[in-house]
């Protein structure tokens, strides 16, 4: 029986403004820039991080708040100011020993086009652009910024029949809840 799509992930890449944020940039002051990161995105990172997948982000802007939420969530690779995402993919697949069927691409916009196109599963929040959303092999019913990555990690783990474990963990007390 042949290997699933879902089963070949080895890491899931995404954006960031659209997808783990509603899109909106809030400016505090001349130096200070506010986003608003979902909790439910933030277990999934862990989550991911559990089964054996790396959750690695890549944004085009470059942010001190995304900074700290990657470090809150154990992300190692974080990627700013890409000026070319479907490069910054490709340097991550080269730097891991991935091959693109093992990435799975969560974008939102026009410049997530050339990594999802590349990538072995490519997802699209529900408010994702026209374009990226004809071209998502999972069109995600989340929005971005309201559990968009909780969304295609609990489908990957379902379809690599993970899911129901995770459930049990939680039902018995195990893992001890964590800040995320």
């Amino acid at each position: 029986m042949p290997m699933s799509d879902a089963a070949k992930i080895r890491m899931i890449v995404t954006d960031v403004d659209g997808v783990l944020t509603d899109g909106r940039i809030i400016y505090a002051g001349s130096d200070r820039e506010i986003k608003e990161f979902n909790v439910r995105d933030g277990l999934a990172f862990r989550l991911a991080q559990r089964a054996g997948i790396s959750v690695a982000v890549v944004s085009s802007r470059s942010s001190s708040a995304l900074e700290r939420r990657c470090l809150e969530l154990g992300v190692s690779d974080l990627r700013q100011g890409a000026s070319s995402k479907a490069e910054e993919v490709r340097r991550l697949m080269s730097a891991h020993g991935l091959a693109a069927e093992e990435i799975c691409y969560l974008g939102d916009d026009l410049p997530d086009l050339a990594p999802m196109m590349e990538a072995g599963i490519s997802c699209a929040p529900a408010d994702a652009a026209p374009e990226v959303l004809a071209r998502a092999t999972w069109k995600l019913t989340a929005r971005g910024g309201r559990g968009a990555l909780r969304e295609v990690v609990e489908r990957l783990l379902r379809e690599r029949r993970q899911w129901d474990a995770v459930v049990r963990e939680f039902e018995s007390g195990k893992p001890q809840p964590q800040s995320i």
